[in-house]
């Protein structure tokens, strides 16, 4: 079996996946689907998180995620304690000693002046106060809003906030030509969606996903449909590149346009 790590980026760019839209689908964070690619195991929470991430994220690609976890098992996770200790470790094959049981009713007894105990000491703290003529004091521990966890419900709402604002980011981008139109497109991560390819009218590409593209076009002889918007391209015999992001786009200089020439 390949590496894991080369694995999931081989699989991912080969579906033409943005690393966003995986952290959106998946609820992973974006530096956890790198150290899972890179298979930097140490940037990642632990173990059991690890196994988690791989699971999700095959899933995800259509692998097989089982396998994925095994394979990680057998390569990286080391044996626990108790797997390591050898079966009969008694030593000499000696039966080892029961503890002593202690019997029900003295555990009662010890309870009982376990309380009688506790009321004589509060009676006696009582009876002082009331000789001197002051009144029991009350120790109140000042409530430290900071400490206080949020209810649950406040949590969910800020995760499901949170959701929102990073699924708002990613932007939905489909190139449609008018005539024959050079093409060169790169994601946020700089993967070539289409690589310098001369693109026909009536070949619509298919709907790509990323928080940020560059593109390029040989001419103006195509129409950007972003989101649910349509963009024309200025019609020009030169070539003309944009910026595309959340907020909008922006016409990018020549030397800032992608070439998609390796």
């Amino acid at each position: 079996m390949p590496d894991i790590g080369a694995m999931l980026r081989e699989t991912r760019m080969r579906q033409r996946i943005d690393i966003a839209e995986v952290e959106t689908a998946t609820k992973i964070r974006a530096k956890y689907l790198r150290a899972l690619e890179n298979e930097e195991w140490d940037l990642l929470p632990g173990p059991t998180y690890v196994k988690t991430f791989l699971r999700t994220y095959g899933d995800y690609l259509g692998l097989d995620s089982k396998r994925l976890v095994e394979e990680y098992r057998q390569r990286y996770e080391r044996p626990s304690a108790s797997e390591l200790m050898p079966f009969g470790s008694g030593l000499g094959g000696r039966r080892q000693r029961r503890a002593p049981t202690v019997p029900p009713f003295a555990v009662v007894g010890l309870a009982v002046a376990a309380l009688l105990v506790a009321l004589f000491a509060l009676g006696t703290l009582g009876s002082g106060d009331d000789e001197d003529g002051g009144s029991p004091t009350t120790l109140t521990t000042p409530s430290d809003p900071a400490a206080t966890p949020p209810p649950a419900e406040e949590e969910v709402g800020r995760e499901r906030t949170r959701r929102r604002r990073r699924a708002a980011r990613v932007v939905r981008l489909r190139i449609v030509p008018t005539g024959t139109v050079n093409v060169c497109l790169v994601d946020a991560s700089g993967d070539v969606l289409i690589g310098s390819q001369n693109l026909e009218a009536g070949e619509s590409t298919e709907a790509f996903r990323s928080r940020r593209f560059r593109v390029t076009f040989g001419n103006g002889q195509a129409r950007m449909r972003i989101g649910s918007r349509s963009v024309d391209v200025p019609d020009r015999d030169e070539p003309v590149g944009y910026e595309i992001t959340s907020r909008g786009r922006r016409e990018l200089p020549a030397d800032a346009r992608p070439t998609c020439v390796s």
